[in-house]
């Protein structure tokens, strides 16, 4: 047992040691961006409320979940992530079809008895997964206190 509490935090330091990496790497490159004018604060302003519309339908009940779970399982059916997810039919359809319209999932449909539909992240779904990972992870109460105090 103490083996394996041992791997899960070490795990546990190894990704935040590379979070850690990726968000100096992110800011470093906004801030060389900005000195060098080539964005402006208007610029940027825009940029960010393009990607309000994303923000918006990743922070709907159920989409994230969804995401993470075909980010971890690759391809599933409707009834396998109705059952994983413990959601009804008609919540998990529409969010579904909300997910594929916006470019996140992948629909295919095999045809041929038994007809089935089964889904997959897309590049972008997968890469917003991704990225998610630590904004969720840093937005958890218990690191706010810490982070707060820097």
């Amino acid at each position: 047992m103490n083996s394996q509490l041992d791997l899960s935090n070490e795990l546990r330091k190894l990704v935040e040691a590379r979070m850690e990496q990726a968000l100096r790497g992110i800011e470093d490159t906004l801030k060389r961006i900005m000195m060098n004018q080539e964005m402006s604060l208007k610029d940027l302003k825009e940029i960010m409320q393009s990607l309000e519309a994303s923000f918006n339908l990743l922070s709907q009940k159920w989409n994230l979940e969804i995401l993470y779970t075909l980010f971890l399982k690759r391809t599933l059916g409707f009834s396998a992530l109705k059952k994983i997810l413990g959601v009804n039919s008609r919540t998990l359809s529409d969010k579904l079809r909300s997910l594929k319209q916006h470019g996140y999932i992948e629909r295919t449909v095999e045809h041929g008895p038994p007809l089935r539909v089964e889904y997959s992240l897309t590049t972008r779904g997968k890469n917003n997964v991704l990225l998610a990972l630590p904004l969720l992870y840093y937005s958890r109460s218990e690191n706010v206190g810490e982070e707060g105090r820097s």
